[in-house]
């Protein structure tokens, strides 16, 4: 009803009632003055409902919404106040949900309402359960021999007559039912029928006929009405009445039960239980039906017991059938032909129900049950879809660890799961231990199914091989949330593709994103080779027993090596590391490498949280600090057993004798050297010119007349000595960037500066010191291929860099590949060895990512495409060192699985076929492909590699295929590689933030780095890894932690040996003045020793010399002229096979200097193709003291943090950085290096 115009607003009070299922609500008006109370308006409609309580909406509460009253009002209510409060002129209303009779109220209490509708169900399943145990008990009780007949009529006997065929029905009428027995039998039926018939009311919809003609409803009434009339007529009280036909009506209330009970918890149970008690109850109501029919009828012939009955159904539905037990009478006989028919009906529906829940069960996966996870230990694996190399990389990684074998794995799958996933956890080792559920972590239905709240942890993986990254990356971050929000104190390991996307889930424990890690190792692996081997070394669990079989000297080293991983151990606690508590850190370090053969790396203070790597010698060891050591098995599982030789140290060592022997130096030689010093050699000498070290090496020391003796190194100090011992201050490191006139003449020096990076292209990423541009390159400048109005150059060559190139091809200009350049220009990196960064991008980069990296020196960009020859000659390939190929996002799904990968794999073959010289890093989707690489066909040695793979993936290794060369030299890498770090961080806390100190990711203050160096022959006076190792932490306080090694080695061809050799044969020199070119500068690197000695027209061995095919084949057509006979033809057809022989490689040289012509670059630069590919390169992580050096062995390193102990006066520290290692060579270099 609208209010007049300009009456008073109403107030109004509203009353919220709700209980048993309806809900009331009031509202009170206050409409002022002249409101009139409508008759029965207040009380009509109200009935019996309870108002609860009340929530009053006063005028006070409104004054800031409403409009000003007008003056009239205001005035009259200030003179007579609200009249309305006054009069008590209010009008109630009530609002019911339901209607609120007396009917729906019932219909509420024993239908609708869950709770109250469960007790009612249990009542009256508990009441036909006593009517069948009623039904029993009066068969015990009933002896037909007795008398049979009415109550109060005289009882008659009755025997059986097998050979009449009349049937006496007055046993199967009457029985004998006692008093007590049948008044409680009444009293249950009165009640059974007063419920049937209320519920049949309160059910009613319009249609009585389909009420009375239901199946419940006639089998209630058959055992129920007769009890009743009994009352009535006395006779009719021995009246057989089939009672226990009840046990269906208890079935049916049991279904309806359970339905209730589910409702009424809010839970979902399994359908699968539902089915199984469903069929159990049908079976055991056929069996109890059959048994007391039969029992009943045969009163009449053969009087069987109700245990004989149970008996003859049992056999009888079984189909056995012995024969034993038959019916007499043909009633009987019916009955067990109906309930025949009636189990080949009913039963077969069951079972079909049944197995379709099963077979949909085994697509779900089930339930993970509350008692198993309150009582066992699980993890939750969360993908979006399943692959069994992700399954099989997850499983042998996490049950690697002693500790996880008790640990149940439940994955959470939205997808069914594959047939390869499904045949794998049908075998007994992972059936018993896996369970896999299909459901959405985004449904707390399935979080409760796999039990998410009880869980160890919760394994959040991304689907990597989706075309659009970003949108995976969006649903794990929606299954994190989802999980956090369902289970917040479950440990979360998350995996993140895109870096942008990391700051949403920092709430977890520990999150690795993949394009951080990827980019900045393989920008590592450019200056420190196969950086990702080693880290995916580092983060497997191995047992070092791989190739321990082989033959090869290599394949067992290299095996033995693998096993080397991270472990942690409290210094008090350690046998390793107590006894150098109060010692410096290097000290430390050494010491346990040279008497235990662990390589201590890094710590943790007590009161700290950060890790640091290699703090440095001025970092003293206190008990509480936590140690973190590479080793093949952590100090717990260790046994220590004492040689001789320790036995003997405390009885003195005397220098006889020490330094000769066998080429090969045993430790105790080792030892005996580091403490007879020869302190006469380390003081610094001038350079002796004209030998043939240069001063950028560690010449040998200078001999005093004593040509027998080994050159000693400094001892390791306990204590860092400030004096001998500083660090280089890299901010002002004038000594390593000034140039020399010689130089630089006639170049431009630009000066960088050192500083953080202006523009970060990501939320997240880890602040690093860098040299950067004193001013911003304009954005014309960062392309390569094109000269803009601040310089005029279009390709590499006219840049003039002094150092070779580094080449990274990717799709996008993403934010993950801004961790590809830090790294390499980090501060701590020299500036004269900082190498120019070109990117090649399929797209134009956007204008946020140049802003982010148009402070680094030296970083261009170039649109063009990895299979496109014209662009890899544009970016400069020919002055590279090395190209780095990044697996393409568009590329990283197929429809064949490991098809992902065969356009990379294809056209880094034809790239290292052009040009083979080029170190090429190649990033594939799938490890598996990576046989493919460097394919050598019919290659003998590969062959063998394979046999090698296939039959450690037999003994069960997580690393077989680790024997392909091209992992093992660091020239291939897969980023599912790095899922076990995520894996390993469930048992290892650290192991994350270890790897990305590693991989230069973060930069803790104080904190070391990884770098590498190389070993030369000038170098080898150092002779063992051990004597390297106390050279190293003496003079630069740096951590040896590996070495890559390079090896010759011969590769069968597919072609004979003898073609081979033709091919090697050159022509004579005459013709060897018109085919030479001039070399440049750049390409001077292919020199003359890659086609080795040939023989010419003489005698004398002449180097290979490489013809154009064309007029080389017109000189042999010219030669073979002159030539007659059958011994001419021959010598042709030679030279022919000879040309044929060689018309590959020119023809690929041909190609790619056509190009560079047609695209107008010098083609001096071009290093032609010489085969240098007889080698093989590994990773020897933490090898034994006693490992002997070999030229070319590139050493990696943990070098402190220069920034770590910045000395108040910065000159003291610039004189002595060129002299930190003067005490022990005469020469002396900047970086590290012998």
């Amino acid at each position: 009803m609208p209010l007049p115009d300009g009456a008073h607003s109403p107030g109004g009070v509203y009353r919220g009632a709700r209980g048993g299922g309806h809900t009331n609500r009031t509202f009170v008006f206050d409409d002022g003055r002249c409101a009139a109370r409508q008759p029965g308006a207040g009380d009509g409609g109200r009935g019996d409902g309870a108002l609860l309580d009340t929530v009053s909406l006063k005028m006070s509460d409104l004054d800031s919404e409403l409009v000003p009253l007008p003056p009239r009002y205001r005035f009259r209510d200030l003179l007579l106040g609200d009249q309305s409060f006054q009069n008590d002129d209010r009008v109630q209303v009530e609002f019911y949900v339901n209607e609120n009779t007396f009917k729906e109220r019932l219909k509420l209490f024993f239908i609708k309402n869950q709770r109250s509708s469960l007790r009612i169900r249990l009542f009256n399943f508990s009441l036909k359960l006593l009517t069948c145990l009623l039904y029993i008990v009066r068969v015990l009780l009933d002896d037909p021999a007795l008398g049979i007949g009415c109550w109060g009529c005289p009882k008659q006997n009755y025997t059986f007559n097998e050979s009449s065929s009349e049937i006496n029905w007055a046993p199967i009428l009457w029985v004998e039912r006692k008093t007590a027995l049948w008044a409680t039998q009444v009293t249950v039926a009165a009640v059974s029928f007063l419920e049937t018939t209320l519920l049949t009311y309160l059910s009613y919809k319009g249609n009585i006929w389909e009420q009375i003609f239901r199946v419940a409803f006639i089998l209630e009434m058959i055992n129920t009405l007769p009890f009743i009339i009994t009352i009535f007529w006395p006779p009719l009280r021995n009246l057989f009445i089939p009672v226990f036909l009840n046990c269906w009506l208890a079935k049916h209330a049991l279904e309806n039960m359970i339905n209730d009970f589910h409702r009424a918890i809010l839970r979902t149970q399994s359908a699968m239980f539902n089915q199984v008690l469903i069929l159990f109850c049908t079976l055991l109501c056929l069996v109890f039906t059959g048994t007391c029919g039969i029992q009943h009828l045969e009163r009449a012939g053969g009087n069987l017991s109700l245990l004989t009955s149970f008996y003859f159904c049992i056999v009888t539905f079984s189909t056995v059938g012995y024969g034993d037990v038959t019916p007499k009478i043909w009633p009987s006989q019916l009955l067990v032909a109906i309930m025949i028919c009636v189990a080949l009906v009913v039963l077969p529906l069951q079972f079909e129900e049944l197995v379709y829940l099963w077979m949909e069960r085994q697509k779900s996966g089930g339930n993970y049950s509350r008692h198993r996870a309150q009582t066992e230990k699980h993890v939750i694996l969360c993908v979006s879809s399943l692959k069994i190399d992700l399954l099989m990389d997850f499983l042998n990684e996490f049950y690697a660890h002693p500790r996880l074998q008790d640990y149940y794995v439940v994955i959470l799958c939205p997808t069914e799961m594959d047939i390869q996933v499904r045949r794998v956890l049908q075998i007994p080792l992972w059936s018993q231990r896996v369970i896999y559920l299909q459901g959405s972590a985004l449904k707390d239905q399935d979080l409760m199914r796999a039990k998410m709240d009880n869980g160890e942890a919760c394994f959040i993986l991304s689907s990597r091989n989706e075309v659009d990254r970003t949108a995976a990356d969006h649903q794990t971050i929606l299954r994190a949330w989802a999980v956090k929000d369902f289970a917040p104190n479950c440990p979360l390991y998350v995996q993140i593709l895109k870096p942008e996307n990391k700051f949403h889930v920092k709430f977890a424990e520990h999150v690795v994103c993949e394009e951080e890690c990827k980019y900045a190792m393989l920008a590592l692996s450019c200056i420190c080779p196969a950086t990702p081997t080693l880290i995916t070394l580092l983060v497997h669990t191995s047992r070092g027993q791989e190739g321990q079989d082989s033959p090869e000297q290599w394949q067992r080293m290299y095996g033995r090596c693998s096993g080397n991983e991270v472990y942690h151990i409290r210094m008090g606690d350690s046998k390793f590391f107590r006894e150098y508590e109060g010692k410096s850190f290097t000290y430390a370090a050494f010491h346990a490498h040279k008497k235990y053969g662990v390589c201590l790396i890094g710590l943790k203070r007590e009161e700290s949280k950060s890790i640091l790597l290699n703090p440095g010698p001025r970092h003293i060891l206190a008990a509480s600090d936590t140690c973190f050591y590479i080793n093949i098995t952590k100090e717990e599982n260790s046994a220590f057993i004492f040689k001789q030789e320790e036995k003997q140290k405390k009885k003195g060592f005397a220098g006889q004798g020490l330094y000769e022997g066998s080429s090969r130096l045993p430790v105790h030689s080792i030892i005996a050297s580091m403490v007879a010093m020869d302190l006469q050699n380390t003081e610094c000498q001038p350079a002796q010119s004209g030998g043939g070290s240069g001063g950028s090496k560690l010449a040998l020391p200078t001999e005093n007349g004593s040509g027998s003796r080994r050159p000693s190194i400094a001892p390791v100090l306990e204590v860092a000595d400030s004096s001998t011992l500083l660090p280089c201050d890299l901010l002002s490191d004038q000594s390593e960037d000034e140039m020399t006139p010689s130089d630089e003449e006639g170049l431009s020096v630009v000066e960088y500066v050192k500083g953080y990076p202006p523009n970060s292209p990501y939320i997240g990423s880890s602040p690093t010191l860098c040299h950067l541009l004193p001013v911003k390159a304009p954005f014309c400048c960062l392309r390569l291929d094109k000269g803009c109005k601040h310089n005029s150059y279009e390709d590499a060559k006219a840049y003039g860099f002094k150092n070779r190139l580094i080449i990274v091809s990717a799709e996008t200009a993403g934010n993950g590949l801004y961790n590809f350049i830090v790294p390499l220009r980090a501060y701590y990196r020299p500036r004269r060895e900082l190498n120019p960064i070109v990117l090649l991008l399929d797209n134009r980069p956007d204008h946020h990512f140049l802003e982010a990296i148009c402070c680094f020196p030296m970083v261009y960009y170039m649109e063009g495409s990895v299979d496109n020859l014209d662009s890899l000659l544009q970016c400069g390939i020919i002055y590279a060192d090395n190209l780095v190929v990044v697996d393409k996002e568009s590329t990283m799904s197929a429809k064949e699985d490991y098809m992902a990968d065969a356009k990379t794999i294809v056209n880094v073959q034809t790239m290292f076929r052009l040009f083979p010289s080029l170190s090429i890093t190649t990033e594939l989707t799938h490890p598996s492909n990576m046989r493919f690489m460097q394919f050598r066909a019919k290659d003998s040695y590969s062959l063998a590699l394979s046999r090698l793979e296939k039959r450690e993936r037999e003994n069960g290794s997580n690393l077989a295929f680790m024997f392909r060369l091209p992992f093992a030299a660091g020239r291939v890498f897969s980023i599912s590689m790095l899922d076990t770090l995520l894996y390993q961080s469930f048992v290892k806390d650290y192991m994350i933030p270890i790897t990305r100190l590693l991989l230069g990711l973060d930069t803790t203050p104080g904190s070391g780095y990884l770098c590498a160096m190389k070993v030369t022959e000038d170098d080898l006076w150092i002779r063992t890894y051990g004597r390297l190792f106390q050279k190293l932490c003496s003079s630069s306080a740096e951590i040896p932690i590996g070495i890559y090694r390079t090896e010759c080695h011969v590769f069968s061809s597919s072609e004979p040996h003898n073609l081979r050799a033709q091919s090697q044969v050159s022509v004579s020199v005459e013709h060897h003045e018109e085919t030479r070119e001039a070399q440049g500068p750049w390409g001077s690197r292919a020199g003359t020793g890659g086609g080795g000695h040939t023989v010419g027209g003489g005698s004398a061995e002449r180097p290979l010399l490489r013809r154009k095919s064309l007029p080389w084949a017109r000189r042999l057509s010219r030669k073979g002229a002159r030539h007659t006979g059958k011994a001419a033809a021959e010598e042709i057809s030679q030279q022919r096979l000879r040309l044929h022989q060689r018309s590959e490689r020119q023809e690929l040289s041909e190609l790619v200097k056509n190009r560079m012509k047609h695209l107008g670059l010098p083609t001096t630069g071009y290093d032609e193709m010489n085969d240098q590919q007889n080698t093989l390169s590994y990773v020897l992580i933490n090898p034994p003291p006693d490992t002997r050096l070999e030229p070319n062995d590139i050493v990696y390193l943990i070098r402190s943090d220069p920034l770590a102990h910045v000395a108040s006066s910065s000159r003291s520290r610039k004189s002595s950085c060129s002299n930190k290692l003067a005490s022990c060579n005469p020469e002396t270099r900047d970086e590290t290096q012998f």
